[in-house]
C-alpha cells in the first residue's frame, strides 16, 4: 500500500488550498490513478486500522438495493447516519443525539420510514435504475454479462442518474465502475476500475478501495475468474484541512504485508453474509481517527 501513501503526500506537497461545501477547506489535486495487484493481498491499509465490517456491512446493503439507513445499523454500522441526522434536525429543529435518533430508527417502522431513507443513492441506482418505460437491474444484467460475453466492453455499471440527483441525500462519489475479463470463466482473470469523483482522501479512500476489491473478489467468485487487478481513477483528490495532521502521522508509519480474504462461496451474487467474508492475518497500526465532513 506504499502506492496509497505516495499518493498521500503528492496531495500534500502538489496540492492547492481551497474552501469547499463543507466549510472544512481542502488541499486538492485534480486527476490520479491506483493500481492494485489482487494475487499480492487484499489491499486493506495497514498503516492504519480500516473497519472491515463496516466495508462488508456497507458492500452488501447497496448490494442488497436498500437506500434506509436501518439495515446498516441493525448491524452495528453508523457511517451512513450522519446525512438522516442532519437532515432531522434542520428540518424538525431539535438537538437530538445520534444515539437516540438512530435507537428510534431501530425501534420504529414509521420514524426510520420517514427520516432513515437516503433517496436513490447507490443501491437504488445499481439494482433499480430508472430509465424511460424499463428499469434496470444493472448487477444482475454485469453478472450475466461477464458469464455470456466475458470480452465485452460494456460490463459497467453507474450511480449517477441526473435526473435524480437533487433527491439523494448525497450524489454518488464513487459515480460508476467497469469490469475487464482476461480469458474465460473457468480459466481467466478479472479486473475492475472504478471512477470517483471526490475522493476523501483519508477517510473515504481507504475504505473504498476494501469495498471495491471485496466487490472485484465476490464478482470473480460468482462468474468462475480469479481477481486481476483494481483500479481507481479519482478526479478531486482531496485532503480536508483537519485531517493534515493525522495525514502526516500516517505518513511515518511502515506498512505491513497485506492481509488475505477468504470468501465463501454462496449460490448468487446477493445471497453473501457478513458471515461469508473473513479476512486473515490483518497486522495494522493503531487506528486513526478524524471528524467525517457532511
Amino acid at each position: 500500500m506504499r502506492a496509497y501513501l505516495d499518493y498521500l503526500r503528492d496531495i500534500l506537497d502538489h496540492g492547492t488550498r481551497h474552501d469547499d461545501r463543507t466549510g472544512t477547506g481542502t488541499t486538492r489535486v485534480f486527476g490520479r490513478q491506483l493500481r492494485f495487484d489482487l494475487s499480492d493481498g487484499f489491499p486493506l491499509l495497514t498503516t492504519k486500522r480500516v473497519w472491515m465490517k463496516g466495508v462488508a456491512a456497507e458492500l452488501l446493503w447497496f448490494l442488497s438495493g436498500s437506500t434506509n439507513i436501518r439495515p446498516l445499523l441493525e448491524d452495528g454500522v453508523s457511517i451512513w447516519t450522519d446525512w438522516p441526522l442532519k437532515r432531522y434536525r434542520t428540518t424538525t429543529g431539535k438537538d437530538i443525539s445520534q444515539e437516540a435518533f438512530e435507537t428510534r430508527i431501530l425501534e420504529s417502522d414509521p420514524f426510520a420510514r420517514a427520516w432513515g431513507e437516503l433517496g436513490p443513492v447507490y443501491g437504488k441506482q445499481w439494482r433499480d435504475f430508472a430509465g424511460p418505460n424499463q428499469r434496470v437491474d444493472q448487477i444482475a444484467d454485469l453478472v450475466d454479462g461477464i458469464r455470456s460475453h466475458p470480452r465485452s466492453r460494456r460490463h459497467l455499471v453507474s450511480a449517477w442518474h441526473p435526473a435524480e440527483l437533487d433527491a439523494m441525500a448525497l450524489p454518488p462519489c464513487h459515480y460508476a465502475f467497469q469490469c475487464f475479463v482476461d480469458g474465460e470463466p473457468g480459466d481467466g482473470t478479472l479486473s475492475l476500475m472504478w471512477q470517483q469523483r471526490s475522493v476523501d482522501s483519508f477517510l473515504g479512500l481507504p475504505f473504498n478501495i476494501a469495498s471495491y476489491a471485496l466487490l472485484t473478489h465476490m464478482i470473480a467468485q460468482q462468474t468462475d475468474l480469479q481477481p486481476g487487478t483494481l483500479i481507481f481513477h479519482g478526479g478531486d483528490c482531496h485532503i480536508y484541512d483537519n485531517h493534515r495532521e493525522v495525514v502526516t502521522e500516517q505518513l511515518s508509519r511502515t506498512p505491513h504485508p497485506l492481509p488475505t480474504l477468504t470468501l465463501r462461496r454462496r449460490d448468487a451474487l446477493f445471497d453473501y453474509r457478513l458471515a461469508d467474508i473473513q479476512v486473515e492475518n490483518y497486522r495494522h497500526h493503531p487506528a486513526l481517527s478524524a471528524p467525517i465532513a457532511v
